[in-house]
């Protein structure tokens, strides 16, 4: 049986962030150990950064209640803007960015970034770097053509997104449509550092299931191909025990890095 889609409205109803985080983020997760999918996107994060030149603006589509993306960035951006469609989400971020003694706790990412790029000791340091790059926490609608609206912004030097495109969107037809309108928001020849889960067709957080739209690789090539980027890395995570996750049933992570084309 198809899985019942999940529209921004179901998300803005249902979404659980801060059990969100709990679930995926929290140091007590156990998703900071070696082999699971979040050690897997900040290592590979962390090697992408520290071979791309630096840059000024960096935009998140899609980020959720979440800043590991944004730690792992930092120190190689100067202006980081953060968005997403759901208001609780939105929401979490500032309440960490203000410093608000009920925000979720970022420190054991933190930690752990500050490690992989040698310097653990700087965890809090970096951690107050970040709230002074982040400058905008904005809504976002990746079925807009200007997902960012009523925003407009200058097209940016990065664009990062994880997670994001195959849950937002109902079929393929619309995931080729999303790609090519947070596209738009890149400059010609930027990058664009891409994250997400192949063969899956949903998630839980606590008992509440959100659909995903499922793909393989040549979907996933195919489509960025056509949007005019040229895929300069592609590393794959193989889930491990699928058979036995009861929160998910991907089959495998991606984490790439592509450059749009000056022509696209």
């Amino acid at each position: 049986m198809a899985q019942h889609f999940t529209d921004g409205d179901c998300y803005e109803k249902k979404f659980n962030s801060r059990m969100y985080l709990e679930m995926y983020f929290s140091s007590s997760s156990g998703y900071l150990q070696d082999n699971t999918f979040l050690s897997f996107v900040l290592k590979n994060l962390v090697k992408a950064f520290s071979r791309c030149p630096k840059c000024h603006t960096m935009l998140e589509i899609g980020s959720g209640p979440c800043l590991h993306l944004a730690l792992c960035a930092l120190e190689h951006v100067e202006e980081i803007v953060v968005s997403d469609y759901v208001s609780k989400n939105q929401q979490e971020i500032e309440l960490w960015l203000q410093n608000d003694p009920g925000a979720f706790d970022w420190s054991p990412v933190a930690k752990f970034v500050s490690e992989l790029e040698g310097n653990r000791e700087q965890w809090a340091e970096k951690e107050k770097k970040l709230r002074d790059s982040v400058k905008q926490v904005l809504k976002c609608d990746v079925h807009q053509s200007n997902p960012l609206y009523p925003v407009e912004l200058e097209p940016v030097d990065c664009l990062l997104t994880s997670l994001c495109l195959e849950s937002a969107s109902k079929d393929k037809a619309a995931y080729c449509t999303a790609l090519r309108n947070v596209t738009s928001l890149l400059k010609p020849g930027g990058v664009l550092v891409m994250i997400g889960d192949l063969k899956e067709s949903f998630y839980k957080i606590d008992e509440v299931k959100f659909s995903c739209l499922s793909f393989d690789q040549v979907f996933l090539k195919k489509s960025l191909k056509e949007a005019g980027y040229e895929i300069e890395q592609l590393e794959i995570f193989v889930a491990p025990e699928k058979s036995v996750n009861p929160i998910s049933d991907y089959e495998a992570s991606y984490f790439l890095v592509a450059h749009k084309q000056k022509n696209a």
